[in-house]
């Protein structure tokens, strides 16, 4: 278990790196709320600017129109055509306050100014309208922006003749009122806006004050302290996180009892074989005759053998379980050539045993993805217990099997297993009880570990003949051309922890 000060010492490694990338969940929240406002304030700002015109004009246009008919009422008509009728104060017609030019004219059904100003433009050509109303456009006058109201008015006396009447109109009064609009709102969002970003700001730090507690109780903790943490207090979003935690911390207090009693039971597997060794080597040290002598050398060859088997199953039982981890790399492995050659390698063993080995090879190639070494692992475990407990004279077969996934089979004629304990014997150290070959009871763990870390499944059948025991070992299959992907679990797509 490491001790405090390294905890510590990883803690501030962290802290430092996070530092560096800048990676802070306040920070995110703070701009995903602030960069939304900051895009859509100018938008509204340019809506505002258009209902603030629309809302200046209505009143002004209101006025300009009953100007346009005022001075409509003017033309008379003759047999000849329209003739204007000027009053004496021309100007007094119109609403004039100073602040605005005011312009109009008059125009004949053959285009002649029959009174007004030169200045204003013809009404353009593509402009749709009616006789008798009122519409409005835009325009310039002397280089000013003005509005311009205007109507046409049907000759009585002259059919399809008609005069133009028009009057034209700066815009300072209406920009002055679009100002005063824009003024009255806009002005009170340059307080309210910084105000509203300095709420959100405590207000985030107000709401992520659990996280701060939820640290401080962490920290708090002794290391050995593997206990859920409450979640009764604890507000609505964070109790998955802490839920995920329970459930992390639950799998680490499994997995730590877990080594302690493979560690115990492994202190326990190598003190028998110790304990003979050190017997053996006593009673050579006292005895004179080489016969005895040689015979307690072979007694401590014997043990020295069985341990180092053993060690080398606990080697790679804890090679497996450190692969979870993704330390070893990941191929694309053809299981035909790989079977094939590791079965090169048992057929002098079988010999010495007068065991028919034989290899069925899959009619197509087979792909899986998947570590060389711990594969090579597995099939030599499973051939090895075949052949350690068939009898002489028997026969193993290991075959390849193209389905739907890629099958692995070893079959012998040994005693197999009952079915009672089909599911024991993947249990570290279990062994059959009246099983007389030597073994220490982690050839099938291993199995399991590795097949588990290949997402394989592991089955125990019984043999086509009277006796014996299929070991079947289910792998998903690939097919060629595809890249290879991680045989170890992904914490990133199930939820139980990131991605390393």
């Amino acid at each position: 278990m490491p001790s405090r000060e390294k905890l510590k010492q990883r803690r501030r490694i962290a802290e430092e790196r996070a530092k560096v990338e800048h990676n802070s969940l306040f920070g995110e929240i703070l701009d995903w709320m602030l960069a939304p406002l900051m895009f859509v304030w100018p938008i509204s700002i340019a809506i505002i600017h258009s209902v603030a015109d629309d809302i200046a004009h209505a009143p002004y246009d209101k006025v300009l129109g009953d100007s346009v008919y005022e001075l409509s009422r003017q033309v008379r008509f003759t047999p000849v055509g329209a003739i204007f009728v000027k009053p004496p104060q021309m100007r007094d017609l119109f609403h004039i306050d100073g602040e605005d030019i005011i312009y109009y004219q008059v125009l004949g059904g053959g285009g002649e100014l029959l009174a007004g100003d030169t200045e204003v433009p013809d009404v353009p050509d593509d402009k749709p309208w009616k006789p008798g109303e009122l519409y409005f456009r835009a325009g310039r006058v002397n280089n000013e922006d003005v509005r311009i109201g205007y109507m046409f008015q049907p000759v009585t006396t002259i059919p399809g003749s008609y005069v133009t009447v028009q009057v034209a109109e700066t815009l300072n009064k209406r920009e002055a009122l679009t100002s005063r609009i824009l003024s009255g709102v806009l002005l009170p969002q340059f307080v309210i806006i910084p105000l509203a970003v300095v709420l959100v700001y405590f207000g985030l730090a107000r709401g992520l004050r659990p996280l701060n507690r939820l640290q401080q109780v962490i920290e708090k903790r002794r290391p050995t302290d593997l206990s859920p943490i409450d979640i009764r207090r604890t507000p609505e979003e964070l109790r998955p996180l802490i839920n995920a935690l329970n459930d992390m911390m639950l799998r680490l207090e499994t997995n730590l009892v877990a080594q302690q009693r493979f560690i115990a039971d492994a202190a326990h597997q190598m003190r028998t074989p110790l304990t003979g060794l050190k017997s053996q080597a006593e009673l050579a040290l006292l005895e004179h005759d080489p016969a005895q002598i040689r015979a307690c050398m072979e007694h401590i060859f014997a043990s020295a053998t069985r341990s180092a088997h053993l060690i080398n199953q606990l080697l790679a039982l804890a090679r497996a379980e450190a692969s979870t981890e993704k330390i070893h790399a990941v191929e694309r492995l053809e299981l035909n050539a790989l079977v094939e050659s590791q079965i090169a390698e048992w057929v002098p063993a079988a010999r010495r045993r007068r065991i028919d080995i034989g290899f069925e090879r899959a009619h197509v190639p087979l792909h899986v993805d998947g570590n060389p070494v711990l594969l090579t692992e597995m099939f030599n475990n499973l051939i090895d217990n075949a052949i350690k407990y068939t009898p002489v004279g028997g026969v193993v077969t290991v075959r390849l099997i193209a389905d739907i996934r890629a099958v692995f089979e070893v079959e012998d004629s040994g005693p197999g297993v009952p079915p009672e304990d089909r599911q024991r014997v993947f249990e570290r150290f279990y062994r059959v009880l009246g099983s007389q070959a030597e073994g220490s009871g982690l050839g099938l763990p291993i199995v399991r570990e590795i097949a588990e870390l290949h997402r394989a499944d592991v089955e125990l059948l019984d043999a086509h003949g009277a006796s014996g025991l299929i070991v079947r070992v289910s792998f998903p299959r690939v097919m060629a051309g595809t890249p290879p992907v991680s045989v170890a679990p992904d914490w990133s797509s199930d939820g139980n922890g990131l991605d390393t």
